[in-house]
């Protein structure tokens, strides 16, 4: 294990210990799920306490890198008189990981992505999409066949669009994809084809749609 993720597990520890408060918990859970920060009074409306203890909890997250902080003010008011910007809570890009006694499991998927760019016959890639397809399919199984449910035990951020399409708020390989952009993305597609086969709904599709700061798999409803 690297000496920086040595001196980065005791600050991720500590982090991550701000999460074994069940009130704290909740109101994590509910900024990272919204599609948009959230002010403290949403956020209290939504785990049914004050604002002043929703904010105090809040900035402890924040504190701790687990949630982020900007001010903007309400829509329709600028300039003198408008009042201060409201104070808004978002899920943190920041990725936290923390084994004991420590592993570098990042290590170890650089090391199998990069054999699978250093192989020009494409064997190690299609053994490797096909073992993404199968834990696909592993996954929706376990999840019921519900494909939102297998997307969230596989670490994505499944939202629903108005339209009906899926989209992944979050990579969970995004610290490797960084590097090795085009092996991740064909794993993270082969990955979501799979629950997709194996879930509810097995006409839906998977398909590439890269934008900034969210998956690049969509998922396009089934077509009626």
């Amino acid at each position: 294990m690297s000496s920086t993720a040595r001196s980065a597990a005791p600050a991720a520890l500590a982090a991550l210990s701000n999460l074994d408060d069940p009130l704290r918990r909740k109101l994590y859970e509910y900024v990272t799920e919204s599609a948009t920060p959230v002010s403290r009074e949403e956020a209290a409306a939504a785990v049914e306490i004050g604002r002043t203890l929703a904010a105090y909890h809040l900035d402890k997250l924040a504190d701790a890198d687990l949630l982020t902080i900007s001010y903007q003010r309400p829509a329709g008011r600028s300039g003198p008189g408008a009042g201060r910007p409201a104070k808004l809570y978002a899920r943190a890009t920041k990725e936290m990981a923390v084994s004991v006694p420590p592993r570098d499991y990042e290590l170890l998927a650089r090391l199998l992505v990069s054999s699978v760019e250093q192989d020009a016959s494409g064997a190690v890639r299609n053994a490797v999409n096909e073992a993404a397809l199968d834990a696909g399919r592993r996954s929706a199984a376990e999840s019921g066949g519900n494909l939102l449910a297998a997307l969230r035990s596989c670490g994505y951020l499944p939202q629903v669009t108005d339209e009906g399409r899926v989209e992944l708020r979050n990579c969970p390989f995004h610290l490797v994809a960084q590097d090795h952009l085009d092996v991740v993305c064909g794993l993270n597609l082969r990955l979501v084809e799979g629950m997709i086969a194996g879930s509810a709904e097995p006409s839906a599709r998977a398909v590439l749609d890269p934008r900034p700061d969210r998956c690049c798999v969509v998922v396009d409803p089934s077509e009626s």
